[in-house]
């Protein structure tokens, strides 16, 4: 059974320490256990009851209503939500339980629904990206390991892998050929994998090389593939080279090419980007750089 401390349980249910303590002590909600040394700690239990709390607070029930539910009444009026509305707050609550349980069943429940709602590239845009982002802070302040993270992005992974086989890309006289990867010691990919969706819908001609490539391996695949454009995220610190340098370094080797970088680090960066290297952090970004 695992432990939450009170700044865990903040970070992944986004109700305040303090808010948390006054309802405990003016509705007598959520308990917690203490340590030999008295320091307060909370069960897997305690924190799906305080994520469906949350929620239900969040819809605008009030929290005296919500400690004079039962826990069959709360699970029903929480899953009552979830049904009857498409809200992006609550299904990233919803996904971030799966994901803390390692509910694959429930993750599937959530993304079936908001991808039946939203379509794939909104359900994408307005719920996954948002949630990997509250997952990274999540994951900064230690409420997640290792395990649930490789847990829930294998799921997503999953889903984007899916939906690319499914696409036929029919090429015509505007489209363009992409080399998508990630430099040495950048392991995270949903985002460049999820890219090669977007592309891959608007007809493009894609080759996709993953994660912790080479570069010096690019120039062989370049004279062989001969694309129009270079592609990649820049999340993480580089190890032997700072992120300008990196970047004048590809410009340099690859002139000929249009190189679109983007993620964290890149636009740290973003001042220092060579002429033919353009900054995309979103979908419209990524459009509006390939005209």
């Amino acid at each position: 059974m695992a432990q939450y401390s009170i700044k865990e349980v903040e970070n992944l249910s986004g109700v305040k320490a303090h808010t948390l303590r006054i309802w405990e002590q003016r509705y007598d909600i959520l308990k917690p256990h203490r340590t030999d040394t008295n320091i307060r700690y909370y069960t897997d239990e305690q924190l799906r009851l305080l994520l469906n709390i949350g929620t239900l607070n969040r819809n605008g029930l009030k929290i005296s209503k919500i400690a004079e539910l039962s826990e069959a009444e709360l699970n029903e009026a929480v899953a009552k939500i979830h049904e009857t509305t498409g809200q992006t707050d609550l299904l990233i609550d919803a996904l971030i339980q799966s994901m803390i349980h390692f509910d694959e069943k429930r993750f599937e429940k959530t993304i079936a629904s908001a991808i039946l709602k939203m379509g794939f590239e909104e359900a994408f845009d307005k719920l996954i990206f948002p949630f990997m982002n509250r997952t990274g802070v999540l994951w900064v302040t230690g409420a997640i390991n290792v395990a649930h993270e490789h847990f829930i992005s294998h799921l997503i992974r999953r889903k984007i892998k899916v939906a690319i086989d499914a696409q036929l890309v029919e090429t015509n006289p505007k489209t363009k050929k992409f080399i998508l990867f990630l430099p040495e010691g950048e392991t995270h990919e949903l985002l460049l994998l999820f890219t090669e969706y977007i592309l891959r819908a608007h007809h493009h001609q894609v080759l996709y090389l993953g994660s912790s490539l080479p570069v010096n391996d690019l120039k062989e695949i370049t004279r062989s593939f001969e694309p129009d454009y270079l592609l990649t995220y820049l999340t993480v610190p580089m190890a032997d080279i700072s992120i300008p340098s990196f970047l004048q370094k590809l410009s340099a080797d690859f002139p000929g090419l249009q190189i679109l970088v983007g993620g964290a680090q890149a636009t740290l960066a973003k001042e220092e980007l060579p002429a033919n290297c353009h900054l995309v952090n979103c979908e419209e970004q990524l459009l509006a750089a390939i005209g």
